[in-house]
């Protein structure tokens, strides 16, 4: 597989790289992060690999990344339009401004001008809600994005960070009312963060939209860098702390065995592993270096086997939120008696009639 391997993004016609370059890091205004220069750079490596989907957010290094990307291809005339350029709204730059982010018809709108003028463009192709708004009706933020989409200020919209139900009322309102349709979900899943797999990812598949994980390496931890015999049990990472458990070393270790069966980096498997699962339509790989960016790619290349993804699901199986495990583990016997449907048996229930004289 390579980044020319396009696939279309949830229930559109919008075809886009299995791998998305992730923006979060360009600039260093926030201490950390990668210099103009090196972003840049990171932008064309992915663009000569034949990558053509970039992620960003107007709060990513205080709109620093917008203006980044949007320099770039401001000095690449002809090439803004052979990309998909997603960015996001909520966040608030305005200290003290109560309308300055969030998801109501005034913030949207400021917003997005704020946007269009720090990427240089006439129009985002992929713009999504950053968090859900509680504060705003949700028929309100999906009215602004259909006008936006409707002057053709947007291409496509999306949710990103909602809970699942939210995110199925804004998608039956938009169907009910014939608006834009949301079709991409962004949301936090990897190794370490599977939560994701009890109600928003399968909402997702059944509601049309492509799902793109953050987050794939967990903030680094998946990175390679951390192991048992080197990784003390807390460290601080952008101001947060890092507390692994057993569990937490477990994964790492197949991690670790694997990348050697493989001839690849941990990082690589761990990709390789998210992308891997179902729904999931394109990850989006941070990259403060040349280096990390190559060896993100390198994931493209590396396929597990059923078995290996099969120990990896084992040793980094999450608790769900009910109704979600009920539902997978007893709701097929009750439904199905002991029979085989779409490949997955079932068992008999003590409460059903094994013979006639047992009937009522």
């Amino acid at each position: 597989m390579s980044l020319t391997s396009y696939v279309t993004l949830g229930h559109s016609g919008l075809r886009v790289s299995p791998f998305c370059l992730g923006g979060m890091s360009f600039g260093e205004d926030l201490g950390w992060g990668s210099s103009v220069q090196e972003s840049e750079a990171i932008i064309s490596r992915y663009l000569q690999e034949g990558g053509n989907f970039i992620d960003t957010a107007n709060i990513y290094t205080r709109g620093h990344s917008e203006k980044i990307i949007g320099d770039f291809f401001a000095q690449h005339k002809g090439r803004r339009d052979r990309v998909v350029i997603a960015t996001k709204f909520f966040c608030n730059l305005w200290a003290g401004d109560p309308n300055g982010g969030g998801g109501s018809r005034k913030a949207i709108i400021a917003q997005c001008e704020e946007s269009l003028r720090r990427l240089q463009t006439d129009y985002i192709d992929l713009y999504y809600l950053h968090n859900w708004d509680r504060f705003t009706p949700v028929e309100e933020t999906m009215r602004a994005l259909e006008d936006l989409v409707r002057t053709g200020k947007v291409r496509y919209i999306g949710f990103s960070d909602a809970p699942a139900w939210k995110v199925a009322q804004a998608q039956m309102i938009a169907q009910f009312r014939g608006w834009a349709p949301l079709i991409a979900l962004q949301i936090e899943y990897s190794l370490l963060q599977r939560t994701v797999e009890g109600e928003l990812i399968p909402m997702a598949q059944e509601l049309g939209l492509g799902v793109l994980p953050w987050g794939p390496l967990k903030g680094g931890i998946l990175s390679g860098k951390y192991t048992r015999e080197n990784h003390p049990t807390t460290q601080r990472q952008r101001g947060a702390s890092i507390e692994l458990t057993d569990k937490d070393y477990t994964i790492i270790d197949q991690l670790q065995k694997f990348a050697v069966e493989l001839g690849a980096a941990v990082s690589t498997v761990a990709l390789a592993w998210v992308q891997s699962q179902p729904g999931v339509t394109s990850t989006i790989i941070g990259a403060r270096t040349m280096e990390h960016l190559e060896a993100n790619l390198n994931a493209l290349d590396v396929h597990l086997t059923p078995e290996q993804i099969a120990t990896l699901n084992a040793a980094s199986k999450p608790e769900l939120n009910f109704p979600a495990e009920f539902n997978a583990n007893r709701s097929p016997n009750y439904a199905h008696a002991g029979a085989t449907v779409n490949g997955m048996p079932s068992q008999l229930y003590v409460s059903v009639p094994t013979n006639d004289a047992q009937r009522y």
